[in-house]
């Protein structure tokens, strides 16, 4: 018996940030987006012992665990022991993993296979989660679990796949809008996108850090600025009608 996982990568077309915490949770984001024909597998194979080994074929890696240990953190395959975790995995098998676009590429991989892990590893254990459910879990386990910075947006696009309008208001509160788009916009939007790999990969986690530190800073400018001056003048008049020339 072999149970597969598969979850989609993505591209944004816009709002990419505004899913990050805190901006979300204090002014609220939305990206537009859509998935690709790209994907991330995961295989599992149960065995008979209690010997569970990972197979990364993007890494060229293999790790093993024992169930009856704990799983520990170890920097070898992180991403597969807090799946493994999360999902209370205990019986013995192989777990073959592979990603049709390379660590770094900007496509949302990391987030992509920890959601067809979370995918098969539900499947395995007979465990039925919906949509938001399974994103949430993703977000949880890479972001909380983990510790790794970043947004919202790769969990839910890679669980829910297609073109979507994705609000982000903070955790739980997450509004996947799916659009309607004619085949033939779709069509002509897939002829002239070209996506290549330029052999540059970058840490994601590291630019969403810099990007909160910035956010951060510009909070406490804000909050000192009017500290000092005061808070910012009523532009109605005085005799309470609102000046709406000019756009007064």
């Amino acid at each position: 018996m072999v149970i597969r996982g598969r979850a989609p990568l993505r591209v944004s077309f816009g709002g990419g940030g505004t899913d990050v915490a805190p901006f979300c949770e204090q002014q609220g984001g939305a990206i537009i987006g859509s998935t690709i024909n790209k994907y991330a597998y995961c295989s599992i194979v149960p065995r008979e012992d209690d010997q569970i080994i990972v197979h990364s074929l993007d890494f060229d890696m293999t790790v093993k665990y024992n169930t009856n240990e704990n799983y520990v953190y170890d920097g070898r395959l992180d991403l597969v022991t807090a799946a493994l975790k999360a999902m209370d995995i205990k019986q013995g098998c192989e777990v073959y993993l592979q990603c049709d676009a390379p660590p770094g590429s900007g496509l949302g991989t990391s987030s992509t296979v920890m959601v067809a892990m979370l995918t098969a590893m539900a499947r395995w254990k007979g465990i039925m989660l919906d949509a938001y459910a399974m994103a949430d879990l993703a977000y949880e386990v890479e972001r909380e679990d983990l510790k790794i910075d970043g947004g919202y947006q790769d969990q839910y696009a890679a669980t829910f796949g297609g073109f979507n309008f994705i609000e982000f208001h903070g955790r739980n509160n997450v509004v996947v809008n799916p659009l309607r788009i004619k085949k033939d916009i779709i069509h002509e939007l897939q002829y002239n996108l070209l996506l290549c790999y330029t052999g540059n990969i970058h840490v994601s986690a590291n630019i969403i850090k810099d990007q909160v530190k910035n956010y951060e800073k510009a909070l406490e400018l804000e909050k000192a600025y009017h500290a000092y001056n005061g808070p910012k003048p009523d532009r109605k008049p005085k005799n309470g009608k609102e000046d709406k020339r000019h756009g007064r």
